[in-house]
């Protein structure tokens, strides 16, 4: 099974992250379930989606500081990763109606998910370096799907349980743990930095090329989570408008996340041909416009609605793998592992403010809070354009 897995690398490991993260959003999947059962508000869902993300960025934070993430085997913390957040999924059932002990509970699945995320990046960039962009829109494009599975999962188990599609997320996640252990290091990078020391993946921030694609994507990230967790919302009013029955917001919403998978993977294609920073930049102006566009015609067509939608989760993502891309190919080698870490840590905390914004007005201003996601883009295109291509490497 080794040898067969090690032909093809990139497919285990793309395969892997997409099983892996469908623990991110399993919450959010079954969110409408949880609002008629416990009485979990729209609010109460955003505190949830919070505590993941804190969780995550505690441990990419964590992975950096200690410098855990070069110290051993990426392969190896995937794994136990990807093993102990199917175990805290599954727990969440039975504490679903004691909201601290939920909170708690998600807060651990993020901690574990910053051992699947981050590691992946670094597991690419081992087995195939001589196309990281493309194969990192792969990756990126993996995680975009996991994100978007929940709600596939609740879509295809309309008359069941909410807890079993949040089980069936468990079970996918240990199948992508095993698969990535049975894989293991790629040649292309040290297998582990046995005397990687605390803080020693901050160096890469001396690079000022290195700073300006991180600030991109911290716009990036400003943007990305607070638009996911949107997405049911802005799916559901658009649904009620045409008057569909409510079964059809899993997957609408589904769709809408997936396409971004889609995007990742014709923007890492086209990325081979313009480069990543081209890429990058073209995906983040789309997505910025559509911030300020959408609130000014909420009015018009549902329909029209829906495929703008379409669109914004088909750019929203795809620029997230060519900043992977640019930041490997411009940090130090011996500490990829760790100034990734770190830039995750950072965009995902920025990720807070944004998802705790837009839930907590979207009741009162609806579709005026997505301009709350326009600094996101601003930023993040003020830095990438005073990037200079002949100043960048590429990879």
């Amino acid at each position: 099974m080794h040898k067969l897995l090690i032909r093809h690398p990139l497919a285990v490991i793309v395969l892997a992250q997409l099983l892996g993260t469908s623990l991110w959003f399993s919450i959010n999947g079954v969110a409408f379930n949880l609002t008629q059962t416990t009485g979990l508000t729209e609010a109460g869902l955003g505190y949830l989606t919070l505590a993941v993300q804190s969780g995550f960025i505690i441990g990419t934070l964590l992975l950096a500081t200690t410098g855990l993430a070069d110290r051993f085997p990426a392969s190896r913390v995937f794994a136990l990763a990807a093993l102990a957040g199917a175990l805290i999924n599954g727990l969440f059932i039975l504490v679903a109606e004691l909201f601290p002990l939920a909170l708690l509970l998600r807060f651990l699945t993020g901690l574990c998910l910053a051992g699947i995320y981050p590691l992946g990046m670094k597991l690419v960039i081992s087995w195939t370096p001589q196309y990281a962009g493309r194969a990192l829109g792969w990756l990126v494009g993996m995680l975009t799907l996991g994100t978007a599975l929940p709600h596939f999962l609740r879509a295809a188990t309309p008359g069941l349980a909410w807890p079993l599609p949040l089980l069936l997320s468990s079970v996918l996640a240990v199948v992508g743990g095993f698969l990535v252990w049975r894989l293991g290091e790629g040649q292309e990078l040290p297998r582990h930095n046995k005397g990687a020391l605390p803080f020693q993946g901050l160096a890469a921030w001396r690079d000022t090329r290195f700073r300006r694609i991180s600030m991109g994507y911290f716009g990036h990230c400003w943007e990305l989570y607070a638009f996911w967790t949107l997405v049911p919302f802005l799916v559901a009013r658009e649904v009620t408008r045409l008057d569909w029955a409510a079964g059809w917001v899993s997957g609408l919403s589904f769709s809408i996340i997936a396409l971004g998978c889609i995007g990742c993977i014709w923007g890492g294609r086209i990325s081979r041909q313009l480069g990543s920073l081209s890429v990058a930049r073209g995906m983040l102006l789309t997505s910025g416009v559509l911030c300020l566009l959408y609130p000014l015609i909420g009015g018009w067509p549902a329909w029209t609605l829906l495929l703008l939608l379409a669109l914004w989760g088909f750019t929203v993502i795809a620029d997230s793998p060519q900043f992977s891309a640019l930041a490997s190919a411009n940090a130090p080698r011996e500490h990829l592992g760790s100034a990734l870490a770190m830039m995750n840590a950072i965009g995902f905390g920025l990720t807070l403010p944004s998802i705790a914004l837009v839930t907590h007005y979207w009741t009162d201003w609806e579709l005026w809070v997505l301009l709350a996601l326009l600094p996101g883009p601003l930023v993040g295109l003020w830095a990438i354009f005073r990037l200079k291509r002949s100043q960048l490497q590429e990879i």
